[in-house]
């Protein structure tokens, strides 16, 4: 099963939330580069960012899922 990215982030706190809302909505979302950033005394732009990251096939619909958040928010 191929993971892309569909969410990065320079914050721990907004990269799990996203991830959150993903696995609440039925998508199987991961974490990565959390701890890295986290090593590098909040560094996360040295680390590349988090990164939120769902199967292939469910990265559209994620990405949607995502957007409809922020836009709410505005």
């Amino acid at each position: 099963m191929t993971f892309v990215v569909v969410f990065k982030s320079f914050s721990p706190a907004e990269a799990q939330l996203i991830r959150s809302r993903l696995e609440a909505a039925g998508y199987h979302a991961v974490v990565h580069h959390e701890l890295s950033s986290l090593s590098l005394e909040g560094y996360a732009l040295a680390a590349g960012g988090i990164r939120v990251e769902v199967p292939e096939n469910e990265a559209d619909e994620a990405r949607e899922l995502i957007a409809s958040g922020a836009q709410a928010e505005e």
